[in-house]
């Protein structure tokens, strides 16, 4: 499989990390987010473990567009009414562009291998 697909779930992993470390780190944060946080930071490596062996691994990453997609269905209407936390909608456009490359190599080289 080529290079480039370890290095985009290198990349979703250091994002799930870098979105999540904050919040886990955060004395003040409430522990319900902290949950999430550290779902988000495990999620993180589950990709990492993928980069590491994308051929064999790669199935796994539907745990990943669920997660992702279900993410995007829970905040987007919030984000369209002006209500979600100031910085989510970036967030939320990284998930889908992550989820788009998850996507691509699920249906594209993984599916010829399986």
């Amino acid at each position: 499989m080529a290079k480039g697909w370890s290095w985009m779930l290198w990349g979703a992993a250091a994002y799930n990390w870098l979105i999540s470390l904050p919040v886990v780190l955060n004395g003040t944060v409430a522990a319900q987010d902290k949950v999430s946080a550290v779902l988000v930071a495990a999620f993180g490596v589950l990709y990492a473990l993928v980069a590491i062996n994308p051929a064999r691994l790669a199935a796994t990453l539907w745990a990943g567009v669920v997660g992702k997609l279900g993410l995007v269905a829970l905040l987007a209407p919030s984000i369209v009414a002006g209500t979600a936390a100031p910085g989510s909608a970036p967030v939320l456009a990284g998930d889908l562009i992550f989820t788009a490359g998850f996507l691509a190599l699920l249906l594209g080289p993984a599916r010829r291998l399986g």
